[in-house]
């Protein structure tokens, strides 16, 4: 778990994924020769903080997205959220200007957030919930579980795959972003006519800790039911774990493939979690574990 406790400790709010796009190169650089697969690997300016790994002749590509939620410094002590954190007052949280590191805490109420830190924080500093990572023989809890777990999944995919891209995108927590560029591209390299999202999902009345990995019929948005169909017959011959989700709400970067210009099927596959968007995110171990062999399995057989 050494490879998950280094990915959450990273900073990655929306627009600042560079920390951890930084450690995710260097994690492959490191690891890659272990691989079934070489990957040709494609990063840098022209993808701003994107990863893309190509494996073999893909048929799949898997998405992950870098990004955390968060807050920036507006003007005064004022901030305004980054994606869609949850207000808790008298939470810690971290970040760092020209001037120096930052520790300081969430005061005020949801409809004026304000920092307590004792000078005045540059304006646009993000800043992110100071973390806590808490592990037991059941289940994980931390900041950042979303994404930190996807990323982990698709770091564990590389060891096995043989055909298919691998890719790390950024700014899923504030609007999407940079989907369209890296479709285009995947599209111009070497096409692919389904995705997969690793993602995380909320714990519901319908979705439950240990019951398996999530895939989702529906979130806000609707992927064809040929391919949801397709998924889901796999899934129940491979024997792992899995429940389903129907919601009205959410999304991911699913929802930039489906309103891309490319006919491309998609599904999210992700864990449950509680306490969504805040710094104590708390997922089943069980959950991990069958998100992980779940993407293996759907990444070799589709």
């Amino acid at each position: 778990m050494k490879l998950l406790f280094d990915l959450l400790k990273k900073f990655g709010v929306s627009g600042d994924e560079q920390d951890t796009a930084n450690f995710i190169l260097e994690y492959i650089d490191k690891r890659q020769r272990f691989w079934n697969v070489q990957p040709k690997v494609f990063f840098g300016e022209e993808f701003h903080d994107c990863i893309l790994l190509k494996f073999g002749t893909p048929r799949t590509a898997l998405f992950a997205h870098m990004d955390t939620i968060g807050f920036m410094v507006r003007y005064e002590n004022q901030l305004i959220p980054v994606g869609g954190p949850e207000f808790i007052s008298d939470t810690e949280m971290v970040g760092e200007d020209s001037l120096g590191k930052i520790h300081c805490k969430l005061i005020g109420d949801e409809d004026s957030p304000l920092h307590d830190f004792p000078r005045a924080i540059e304006r646009g500093t993000r800043l992110a919930f100071s973390q806590n990572v808490r592990i037991d023989e059941e289940f994980i809890q931390a900041a950042y579980l979303d994404n930190r777990l996807g990323l982990y999944t698709a770091l564990q995919v590389c060891e096995t795959i043989q055909d298919g891209w691998v890719v790390f995108t950024t700014y899923e927590e504030h609007g999407g972003g940079s989907m369209p560029f890296l479709l285009k591209f995947i599209q111009e390299t070497s096409p692919v006519r389904q995705a997969l999202i690793a993602d995380i999902t909320w714990v519901t009345e319908g979705v439950l800790p240990h019951d398996g990995v999530v895939i989702s019929i529906r979130d806000k948005f609707i992927p064809r039911k040929k391919f949801i169909d397709k998924v889901i017959s796999l899934a129940e011959k491979s024997g792992i774990p899995f429940q389903l989700e129907v919601e009205a709400y959410g999304g991911s970067d699913g929802r930039e493939v489906q309103f891309s210009p490319y006919a491309i099927d998609w599904v999210f596959v992700g864990a449950a979690e509680e306490n969504v968007h805040t710094p104590d995110e708390k997922v089943s171990l069980k959950d991990l574990q069958s998100m992980i062999e779940m993407h293996k399995y759907l990444m070799e057989s589709l």
